[in-house]
């Protein structure tokens, strides 16, 4: 009898503490599950199971105020004390010329200096030095453009490397072509989810792809993609100036391009 006390009690404890684990563990449960389910819910009109997905563009046309010119001088030689010789004195008349024109010593920079051996094909023998030395002019009045290089060849010149117009201020126009570009996204979005009888909730998604391209002289013009685009604006020069020409050369100045692209992916409600 003793011994089947001692076991009932036994069962009568467990079955006490089996009761409790039922009772008190699972009322704390719900109450974390539910606060960690509201904590993934998205926002109201936010549903990302419903999305639209578009994408914008924009092109702000600016007037260039930087010109960036690369002049070289080549010079060949039997002998390499010869050829830097007359390489020096040419380079030399080559930035003289470049600073009677009111250019500073800091826009006048060396940017290339090659010493190249002259041999025939297939053989090891040295005939005589190339040197090529290609100085980068940065010009702050772009309407000087083709009066530099003009100045430089009588100079004593001869190689025109490059020749690349940009703005100073391509931030800014970089700023709002994009500001443009998502302003152009929204719009789309907004124009499919109403014909489909829908309207856009909030934005899941956006990625942008902004570049700029010279659209003139040199690279040649291009004005295909204007027409696909979905805004296109010109800027005015900073300070209201007309835009700024250069009738006695060959450089006509145009305009470059600051282009945003962006794809973005709106929730529909």
């Amino acid at each position: 009898m003793k011994q089947f006390s001692i076991s009932r009690d036994t069962v009568l404890i467990g079955f006490l503490i089996v009761i409790v684990l039922i009772l008190v563990v699972p009322a704390a449960r719900p109450q974390t599950s539910h606060l960690a389910l509201a904590a993934q819910e998205p926002p109201a009109g936010c549903d990302p199971g419903r999305s639209v997905q578009v994408s914008g563009t924009a092109v702000v046309n600016v007037v260039p105020d930087r010109a960036l010119i690369q002049l070289g001088v080549q010079s060949l030689d039997s002998s390499l004390d010869k050829v830097r010789a007359a390489n020096d004195t040419s380079i030399r008349k080559v930035i003289n010329a470049l600073k009677a024109l009111n250019i500073e010593d800091k826009d006048i920079a060396t940017d290339r200096y090659v010493i190249m051996p002259v041999k025939d094909y297939d053989s090891v023998v040295i005939k005589g030095y190339r040197i090529n030395n290609i100085v980068a002019v940065t010009l702050r009045d772009v309407s000087k453009t083709s009066d530099v290089i003009a100045a430089a060849l009588n100079a004593g010149a001869n190689e025109v490397v490059n020749v690349e117009l940009y703005t100073s201020e391509l931030r800014k126009y970089r700023d709002q072509a994009r500001d443009l570009a998502v302003k152009a996204a929204t719009e789309k979005a907004q124009a499919l989810a109403g014909a489909a009888g829908a309207k856009t909730g909030c934005v899941l998604s956006i990625n942008e792809n902004t570049w700029s391209y010279y659209n003139g002289w040199w690279y040649g013009r291009d004005n295909s993609n204007v027409w696909t685009q979905n805004v296109v604006q010109n800027a005015a020069p900073s300070g209201g100036e007309g835009i700024p020409t250069s009738e006695d050369g060959p450089v006509n100045l145009g305009q470059i391009s600051i282009r945003a692209e962006v794809s973005a992916s709106f929730s529909l409600k």
